[in-house]
């Protein structure tokens, strides 16, 4: 156990500012979307600033800034801006999002898992933590040799709604010391199914960064 939450310590990516840009593929029960190649912006704890443009068109679609209490979602094809609590994102998304676990998602860190309260073994390869929090059981697998997380598995602890996500963590690299997965891909199943590949195509820990987010003259509020 102090193997395995002492390596989950040591590889836990702490950071002051982030950048990144990335390619989106995805898919659902209609079938595959256009891809997207996303810039991401975070100061750690404040701010996340998204930008999404639809890679064929080269067109920017979305801009997103995400704070802990807010949303403001601005959709440059309809000249529209949505000014929305954090809470809308758990509504659109049904998961119980919160600042902390949006940031450690794109940054890659392990969500809904507490390292105290998990019960831990170890094969050959791998140690696995289980963890029973208050909204899902969740499986983490650590590869033994690298210390670094491979594979999350969340089950929703109420039956009924049977959502289950992967995230498979692959293609690490060390980035100014840091051990970072280039590749994810997650898998979420509830009544829709829902298939990301995240592709990080360009990553930047701690330089200085500016994150302005402003909404252009014209644009309606929805």
């Amino acid at each position: 156990a102090d193997s395995l939450s002492s390596a989950l310590t040591k590889n836990y990516i702490n950071f002051k500012t982030f950048s990144g840009k990335l390619k989106i593929e995805s898919s659902d029960n209609k079938g595959k979307n256009p891809d997207i190649t996303a810039i991401v912006k975070i100061v750690k704890d404040s701010a996340i600033w998204l930008s999404l443009t639809a890679t064929i068109l080269n067109i920017e679609v979305y801009r997103v800034y995400i704070t802990p209490d807010s949303v403001i979602l601005l959709d440059k094809r309809a000249k529209e801006v949505q000014y929305r609590s954090l809470d809308y994102l758990q509504t659109i998304t049904q998961i119980p999002f919160n600042f902390s676990t949006i940031q450690n998602l794109l940054i890659g860190n392990p969500i809904f898992f507490n390292v105290d309260k998990a019960e831990y073994s170890e094969n050959a390869n791998n140690f696995t933590g289980f963890h029973v929090g208050n909204e899902f059981k969740h499986l983490l697998s650590i590869d033994k040799q690298n210390k670094v997380v491979t594979h999350s598995k969340l089950d929703d602890i109420d039956a009924t709604r049977q959502r289950t996500a992967s995230i498979s963590y692959e293609t690490y690299s060390n980035i100014d010391g840091i051990n970072f997965a280039n590749d994810r891909k997650i898998f979420i199943v509830e009544q829709n199914k829902i298939d990301l590949n995240l592709k990080f195509l360009r990553v930047e820990f701690n330089k200085q960064l500016d994150i302005n987010f402003s909404v252009p003259k014209g644009y309606k509020a929805k």
